[in-house]
């Protein structure tokens, strides 16, 4: 059994003075087993974060359901745990305060939240900054607060809506290595939202390409390069180079309006040389 499963979801906003119908997602169906590290990328507007706020509970959607463990969710619960591209922390709360948010919630004993706040404040690399304010801190730090906090209450998901994403070049590709690191030692089930395919190639066991509005999916690639994953050999493997590729081509025809063929599973050897089957015939089609 999976441990998300999202089953024909599709959600329509009501829009305007006139009230015109929106469609965001058209049936969307995912599963994403127990300790994998799920991506999901496509164009601006596709619907990826919408789908990321309804498996939270934040959302309600017009069709399909959500299990988490094989139970239908309908609401926020301490089981998926959120972090947000914007850090979303208490600016009259210091670090350790802002960790221990969440325990106090789910009332856990003072020592005992103690005890585990300060676990992650060693995981995520904030010793000695437990007594800092937000505003005290850089962009990186925030983030490394904001996923602190959301891992101290211990959610069976995570669910990462772009939390590189305001982050400078430098800062991001070290919070993915961090990232990394914090994931191999916990193996939580990541759900993660992002436009950078580098990023997605490097982070996920799994891809999901969306559509254009309305958001459906269009492919789910497996990445298949060895764990653990080291960024300065990775980045010159003919395999990552290849996904890269066909994930940038695959975004790009949703962008420009073309035709892609649902549901067929890419050939991920690095020694085929006809790899991307689809990108393959594209490519040949624009040269003739």
């Amino acid at each position: 059994m999976a441990k998300l499963a999202v089953k024909h979801v599709s959600k329509v906003y009501t829009s305007g003075k006139e009230s015109r119908e929106v469609e965001a997602l058209a049936g969307i169906d995912i599963e994403v087993n127990e300790g994998e590290f799920f991506s999901l990328i496509g164009p601006s507007g596709c619907g990826k974060s919408t789908l990321l706020y309804i498996i939270g509970g934040f959302i309600p959607f017009t069709e399909g359901k959500i299990l988490v463990d094989g139970r239908e969710v309908t609401s926020p619960g301490v089981d998926r745990g959120i972090v947000f591209q914007e850090f979303a922390l208490f600016p009259w709360k210091t670090v350790i305060e802002n960790i221990l948010y969440g325990l106090e919630q789910k009332k856990i004993a003072k020592e005992e939240r103690l005890v585990i706040a300060r676990k992650y404040v060693e995981m995520t690399s904030l010793r000695g900054m437990e007594n800092l304010y937000p505003k005290e801190l850089s962009g990186g730090m925030k983030q490394r607060v904001a996923l602190a906090r959301t891992l101290a209450y211990d959610p069976d998901i995570l669910l990462m809506d772009e939390p590189f994403g305001a982050l400078d070049a430098q800062t991001r590709v070290f919070m993915q290595d961090e990232l990394l690191r914090i994931w191999e030692r916990t193996r939580k089930t990541v759900l993660f939202v992002t436009h950078s395919i580098e990023e997605a190639v490097h982070l996920s066991d799994r891809v999901a390409i969306f559509s254009h509005r309305p958001g459906r999916i269009r492919e789910i690639l497996p990445i298949d390069i060895p764990r653990p994953r080291i960024r300065e050999e990775e980045v010159s493997r003919r395999q990552y180079i290849k996904l890269v590729q066909y994930l940038w081509k695959a975004v790009e025809k949703e962008v420009k309006g073309f035709s892609y063929s649902i549901g067929k599973r890419v050939d991920t050897d690095p020694e085929d040389v006809g790899f991307q089957g689809n990108l393959v015939k594209l490519e040949d089609a624009k040269r003739k």
